[in-house]
């Protein structure tokens, strides 16, 4: 089996973190696809707006797929929400990372932000900095943009960390690629 590329996600409709990382664990790509809402009051819906935000990231997100020949995605699975527009949104995120994956035929594996933080910090809670002092820490990888793109660049990261160590399905992968 040759070699490939694992695409890794902090799903997000605002901030969507991502890292791009080879079966050798090597960080190729990383960054933060930031959406904005449009706040000029025109003729348009607020759904029509949040359509147009996720197309740019889909759009970003199929460019790095091209791009990187990614052959298995990871993903934060969306979790709970304080409000109803919240709600939207993590349905939103979790059906793009689906959707993505089913279309392209491109298995994905979804892991929580508690089994992340215990994996790498062995806690449940853990502030923004002190995920991104750990994945700095164990990859030597420092995302060098705004304080929002290294939160959400850490976390895409730290998901495959803790993929890497718990996975069985990446285990066996990286073992073919050998």
């Amino acid at each position: 089996m040759n070699k490939f590329n694992i695409l890794t996600s902090d799903p997000s409709i605002t901030e969507w973190g991502y890292a791009v990382v080879s079966i050798d664990s090597e960080i190729l790509e990383a960054g933060c696809i930031k959406t904005i809402p449009d706040k000029k009051k025109k003729n348009i819906r607020k759904s029509d707006d949040r359509v147009r935000r996720i197309s740019e990231i889909n759009q970003k997100l199929i460019g790095l797929i091209k791009k990187h020949d990614i052959k298995y995605m990871l993903a934060e699975a969306p979790h709970g929400s304080q409000s109803a527009v919240g709600a939207v949104m993590i349905g939103m995120v979790a059906g793009m990372n689906q959707t993505i994956s089913d279309c392209l035929g491109i298995p994905i594996e979804f892991y929580s932000e508690g089994e992340v933080k215990k994996h790498l910090l062995n806690k449940r809670a853990a502030t923004k900095q002190e995920m991104i002092d750990k994945v700095n820490d164990l990859t030597g990888y420092l995302h060098d943009g705004p304080k929002y793109a290294r939160e959400a660049v850490a976390d895409a990261i730290g998901i495959f960390l803790t993929a890497e160590n718990n996975s069985h399905s990446l285990k066996f992968l990286k073992n073919l690629s050998s």
